[in-house]
């Protein structure tokens, strides 16, 4: 990594410490009352907002004057994101799958991202369930514990490509074609619940793409660079650059610009 290293792991100390203290001892031991509906098919837990809360502050004490911009957070106040176009300020999403968490599955991860002038400068995903810890650094690469990511080219025809497509917000028309052309490929599942699952796999090249409607900026931000620093590319459908301030819909990250190429098809 870069001479950032020092930040690197303080931040990473940070994540696995609020980790330890407010959510994993919740795993399997969430109460009656401790669970809510936030919107319509999505969760909440007092693991979430406590977790959110100590991130907050731990995160505050790194750099002066520096906004943290967190999802719960933004929940009840959404002009927070104005933040991510500014010069400096965290971005946290304190448990990333809560509804996998609440189900009691592996695939929940904790985020958090630095942006910069409106671009991921460095990014910290730790997977409990897995005692993983993936970072990030824009230009300086990407890491799994202290194993430097490099993913390799793959494979030339449409056939040979594994991949996930997340559904669930895609309308009746997209669904179909979908459904049409994923016979035109090696392997098409539902996506897992977690972008802090599903980037990581990517950058291990456990599968070859991944699609995804909804792009609120703290499921997307610190994989994107993950995905990015380890030699994916990621692009929204109409070929632009990810910047974690727009919500724009549609995104799709592929190993290689073939494979994004290869797998932007099934769309078409």
């Amino acid at each position: 990594m870069s001479d950032g290293t020092d930040l690197m792991q303080r931040v990473a100390t940070i994540i696995t410490e609020v980790s330890a203290t407010v959510i994993e001892p919740r795993m399997f031991d969430l109460e009656d009352g401790e669970v809510h509906v936030k919107s319509p098919g999505e969760l909440v837990t007092v693991a979430d907002v406590e977790a959110e809360r100590l991130l907050t502050k731990r995160l505050s004490g790194i750099f002066q004057h520096t906004p943290v911009v967190g999802e719960e957070a933004c929940d009840a106040n959404p002009s927070l994101l104005d933040a991510l176009g500014g010069e400096r300020a965290w971005l946290v999403d304190p448990l990333d799958g809560t509804s996998n968490f609440v189900a009691g599955s592996a695939d929940w991860a904790v985020m958090v991202a630095l942006v910069q002038h409106g671009m991921t400068a460095s990014s910290w995903i730790w997977q409990p369930s897995q005692r993983r810890m993936y970072m990030a650094e824009r230009g300086a690469g990407a890491m799994c514990d202290d194993r430097p990511l490099h993913l390799d080219a793959t494979a030339a025809e449409a056939s040979g490509l594994t991949g996930r497509v997340h559904t669930r917000f895609l309308d009746d028309l997209m669904n179909d074609t979908i459904s049409r052309n994923r016979k035109h490929f090696g392997e098409v599942l539902e996506g897992r619940g977690s972008a802090g699952i599903e980037y990581p796999s990517l950058a291990e090249q456990e599968q070859d793409f991944i699609v995804w409607w909804r792009t609120l900026p703290w499921d997307h931000a610190p994989g994107v660079l993950l995905a990015e620093e380890a030699g994916a590319t990621v692009r929204r459908l109409d070929g632009s650059h990810y910047q974690p301030s727009q919500t724009t819909t549609g995104l799709l990250a592929a190993a290689d610009d073939e494979t994004w190429a290869l797998a932007r098809l099934i769309f078409d």
